[in-house]
């Protein structure tokens, strides 16, 4: 498992989107018990947060110290240091295993065998992430879409494609498959969207590279004179997928 977002953690926890309900509405009723549930590269608990209001008990686990610090403290959510393809849990012992936004940062081979492992028979392992955004102006897109590819292209690390291809290439080893998709709109200033873009694994993979050296600064007057001073709405396109275990 690759840690891409310690260094940005606290960039992470303020500019990263959360999931629509509608994905938690399409999730929840297929998973047939609430007592246990694993998020699994939970970096800040966004997903465990939301979990805890719908099971008796959470485990979170992701492998930055830093991206766990952001996260909320809540008594039925429990914290730790893990990575996802060898965890301390027993067999059988969870619901539902999620993992958001991570599943191309995993060794996905290994991590389903052990959601496999640790799930109930019957139990539900969920997957999910979000592409890249756009917004409703075609010049802000190309000046997004120009910075993303070109720009940053060479500093994402090749897992990102995965994002991309929505996942289709990694093997999905479950029974009853369901694939759903789901949009996040946000009314964002230009200091929100900087502040996500410096949130990206590019950005910071540059920022090692090149002694700190800020990527993001390279576009910033672009795109604040093409966003001007009020509120532009950003969608971001949701793909999530989720199977039984058998």
């Amino acid at each position: 498992m690759l840690d891409r977002f310690s260094t940005q953690a606290k960039l992470y926890a303020r500019f990263r989107i959360s999931y629509p309900p509608e994905l938690y509405a399409w999730l929840l009723p297929q998973v047939p018990g609430r007592a246990h549930a694993w998020d699994c590269a939970t970096g800040n608990g966004q997903v465990a947060a939301v979990l805890a209001g719908h099971f008796g008990q959470i485990a979170a686990t992701d492998i930055s110290a830093a991206q766990l610090a952001e996260a909320p403290a809540l008594p039925n959510v429990a914290y730790q240091i893990s990575p996802a393809e060898n965890t301390p849990f027993a067999a059988t012992s969870f619901d539902l295993v999620t993992v958001a936004q991570a599943l191309h940062w995993l060794e996905p081979a290994a991590f389903h065998q052990e959601a496999r492992r640790v799930l109930r028979p019957g139990g539900v392992l969920a997957e999910w992430g979000y592409k890249f955004c756009h917004s409703d102006s075609p010049a802000l897109n190309e000046a997004l879409n120009r910075f993303h590819n070109e720009t940053a292209g060479p500093y994402w690390d090749t897992n990102r494609q995965h994002i991309k291809e929505e996942y289709a290439r990694i093997p999905f080893p479950f029974a009853d498959v369901q694939h759903a998709r789901f949009e996040v709109r946000r009314q964002w200033r230009v200091a929100d969207m900087l502040g996500y873009l410096r949130s990206w694994s590019a950005t910071a993979n540059y920022a090692r590279q090149h002694h700190g050296a800020d990527l993001v600064a390279s576009v910033a007057d672009e795109l604040t004179a093409l966003w001007g001073p009020d509120e532009q709405t950003i969608t971001f396109p949701v793909f999530g997928r989720l199977g039984h275990k058998d």
